[in-house]
């Protein structure tokens, strides 16, 4: 049994890439951070006790800017894979908390290294990089295409990429950079734009909301799967040499394109409910990002099946379902309670 530990674990990517792994007869470590309540929801299906469902599953209280945590559990779990996918990684949020998100997503970086490192440990690290990297470059992106950053979370991924690189030329360790672009699902954070519409689309549909409020909506993006996306990460590690690869579809559509297919689906007219909020521009945009993933098809055998129209599908269905899900146990307990 392959032994792996996921930072980030509690997020979109990190519970799918759990699932993944145990389906495949690994024992999953997770890394997460103390909090005062619980942020394990997207985990429901194996946060259960594994003595009792023989899922081999277990959680490990650390923190990024912890070193010393971070060498004690390498040491003691000596995984063959670590996939470091912790990070602040809500672009917009970055610039109101520029230093944080650095000293995460970079300095964090560097430390998961040097943890490997002074551990001794011999595994294979897989680094979670972004499409956010290329910022103004002329699309189509791919592995030749220079960097240039226009968020503080973009210049914190630079500094991730190019650190790992680093680790792996001086120290030989085996060292990857997944550059994906944009992957979401229903388990993708609220408050990330694709999310956020078919949230809103949900419960428009269901009279509890009028309006969305958004910012640009020209912006374009290359948008795919997660469950598909995670599985790449792993084919990255199974690779016989290191490679940095971009896993992306190819296409690309704006914000609005989004929008408009999310509420069509629903039977909705977007443009009666989505206004324009000019808080929700970024200082520096970012208009077009489009991947070229032949090379990750070339070496790794993968490519995206699910599209954008069957995506925006996949999330506004998953969240009429779940918000129908709460209504009805909102009307339960109110019911209960007469």
């Amino acid at each position: 049994m392959r032994t792996a530990l996921i930072t980030g674990v509690t997020g979109q990517d990190g519970s799918y890439l759990a699932e993944l792994l145990l389906a495949k007869g690994y024992e999953v470590h997770g890394l997460i951070r103390r909090a005062s309540t619980f942020n394990t929801h997207r985990l429901d299906p194996i946060y259960r006790d594994p003595h009792e469902t023989g899922v081999h599953f277990f959680m490990h209280y650390g923190d990024l800017s912890d070193s010393g945590s971070l060498v004690n559990l390498i040491r003691d779990l000596k995984p063959e894979e670590v996939y470091h996918l912790g990070a602040q990684t809500h672009v917009k949020v970055s610039f109101e908390i520029p230093e944080y998100t650095v000293d995460a997503t970079g300095l964090g970086t560097v430390r998961m290294l040097e943890a490997i490192r002074a551990s001794g440990v011999q595994t294979r690290f897989y680094q979670a990089g972004s499409s956010e990297m290329f910022g103004i470059a002329p699309p189509p992106q791919n592995e030749d295409t220079a960097f240039h950053p226009r968020s503080p979370y973009g210049v914190g991924k630079v500094a991730a990429h190019w650190i790992t690189v680093n680790y792996r030329e001086a120290y030989s360790l085996f060292a990857v950079n997944g550059i994906l672009f944009n992957h979401e699902s229903p388990r993708r954070g609220e408050t990330f734009v694709t999310r956020k519409i078919t949230r809103a689309v949900a419960r428009i549909k269901a009279g509890i909301q009028d309006k969305l409020y958004l910012g640009n909506l020209d912006s374009k993006r290359d948008w795919g799967y997660a469950p598909e996306y995670v599985e790449a990460m792993w084919r990255m590690l199974q690779h016989e040499e290191p490679r940095d690869l971009v896993i992306a579809t190819g296409e690309q559509h704006s914000v609005r394109e989004f929008c408009e297919r999310a509420f069509q689906h629903a039977d909705l007219d977007w443009q009666a409910h989505v206004e324009i909020d000019p808080r929700y521009f970024r200082p520096a945009e970012i208009h077009n990002l489009c991947g070229d993933a032949s090379r990750a098809g070339a070496e790794l055998g993968w490519e995206a099946k699910v599209r954008f129209e069957e995506l925006v599908r996949i999330m506004v269905d998953a969240d009429i379902e779940l918000l129908d899900d709460e209504l009805s146990g909102r009307l339960v307990r109110q019911d209960r309670e007469l």
